[in-house]
């Protein structure tokens, strides 16, 4: 049984600092691009990060750059965002996503069936 179980997820004041979790088991995360996506109210969810192959590619939102690093430990089969100077404007439910990888780039467009987690929410103060 595949599943994506999400933690660390909480309530922080404007420019404090939160590391989301993301748990795979059923499936060998490394074969598989891994991502960030975050849905606010009333908005569509977007892609904030991917990852593939430990690493060695990552892609980021404009709205992440500079502030959210995403990392993989393969050992653990887990996938890390860490989140720096964070704005109300991030507040929202964030999921972590795996498509099975088939070649080429591993970006937020090749997020076409993914696997879902159940999300944890961010909250940021003002």
């Amino acid at each position: 049984q595949v599943q994506l179980v999400e933690s660390g997820g909480g309530s922080v004041q404007a420019g404090g600092s939160l590391t989301l979790s993301c748990a795979a088991s059923g499936l060998t995360s490394s074969r598989y691009c891994m991502g960030w996506f975050r849905q606010a109210p009333r908005k569509e969810r977007e892609g904030v990060a991917t990852i593939r192959n430990g690493g060695i590619r990552t892609f980021y939102a404009d709205s992440a750059k500079g502030r959210f690093t995403i990392s993989q430990d393969s050992a653990k089969n887990t996938v890390y965002l860490q989140m720096n100077s964070l704005k109300p404007e991030d507040s929202a439910m964030y999921y972590c996503a795996a498509e099975l990888y088939v070649g080429g780039y591993c970006n937020m467009s090749v997020f076409s069936d993914p696997i879902w987690g159940q999300g944890t929410q961010v909250t940021v103060s003002s």
